[in-house]
């Protein structure tokens, strides 16, 4: 299938430089290398999308500081290491997003048309949300919406932790998905709403269960368990290619399909089941990756 979507991202980069040692705080902690993992994280959302969603970095920023909390307070390096060695980090952890939508210039530059979306990296306890959504008409998008009303659309701002892999990347993107989904059937209540249908898990839908959502797999029965052998009757085969698979049966799963417990594996799985397709079934497109990319229409339920 080939591409549909080039996104354009804006990335920025919180890797400080740790004195006296004179290397980066992901290299002297053992963490990942965050341009690494962006290239890591574009494969898998080509790979998820079907091949419809190919983003391009066109233009990284290297921001080697520790960023303001909303308190103002500001790690150093010494005391980043001393409070990560105990744990006893600052409070409040909330950082300052209105700030460093000004220190960037983030709505003069999407007022240009420079990017569609911001992907920052830094590193755990900077304070940032795993998504949060920015504009005069943003919406809760796993984080409280930050409103601009100067800013000429919404876009979305991706916080990722170079601590961490790319399935916890993949993570945050899928708890965009379901905020945005959620959003978009609430605003058309009069529909049948199939994004309930799709996130259904047996725990809370006994032999009723689709995909489940980002937490739990089809046969989940506590949070974050993508392991469980246990088989479940799951309609999941019916979003693969929806809407041409919309009548596909209810099958037998176990864990063995989303990676046997293994997050990056699960969380391909189930974006691999978001429906993909541009063909229309009653009254609603076939393609959710349009809904969650194109922010500022209405596009699942676009004539």
């Amino acid at each position: 299938m080939p591409v549909q979507y080039r996104p354009r991202v804006l990335m920025i980069v919180h890797d400080p430089w740790i004195v006296p040692d004179k290397t980066r705080l992901h290299q002297h902690m053992g963490w990942h290398d965050p341009y690494a993992l962006a290239q890591q994280y574009i494969a898998d959302i080509h790979t998820a999308s079907h091949g419809l969603v190919a983003y391009q970095i066109v233009r990284a920023l290297d921001a080697p500081w520790f960023p303001a909390k909303i308190d103002g307070f500001r790690y150093t390096s010494e005391t980043f290491l001393r409070q990560w060695a105990t744990q006893a980090m600052h409070q409040p952890d909330a950082l300052d997003y209105r700030k460093r939508i000004e220190q960037f210039y983030l709505l003069t530059k999407l007022a240009r048309d420079e990017y569609d979306e911001v992907w920052v990296f830094s590193f755990p306890y900077a304070g940032e949300y795993e998504s949060v959504m920015i504009g005069p008409t943003a919406f809760w998008c796993n984080a409280p919406p930050i409103i601009c009303p100067d800013a000429v659309r919404n876009t979305v701002m991706m916080g990722f932790n170079y601590e961490r892999d790319v399935g916890c990347m993949l993570e945050n993107f899928g708890h965009r998905v379901e905020s945005i989904m959620a959003h978009t059937y609430e605003k058309n209540a009069h529909l049948h709403n199939l994004w309930e249908e799709f996130i259904r898990y047996d725990l809370t839908s006994p032999g009723a269960a689709a995909c489940g959502n980002v937490h739990y797999a089809p046969n989940s029965t506590r949070d974050y368990e993508w392991g469980r052998s246990g088989a479940v009757l799951s309609t999941c085969d019916r979003f693969l290619d929806y809407p041409a698979s919309a009548n596909a049966p209810a099958r037998r799963v176990t864990a063995a399909e989303w990676g046997g417990g293994d997050m990056r594996a699960h969380h391909i799985w189930w974006l691999k089941h978001l429906p993909h397709r541009a063909e229309r079934s009653a009254g609603e497109w076939g393609n959710w990756w349009r809904t969650v990319l194109l922010l500022d229409e209405d596009p699942l339920f676009a004539e």
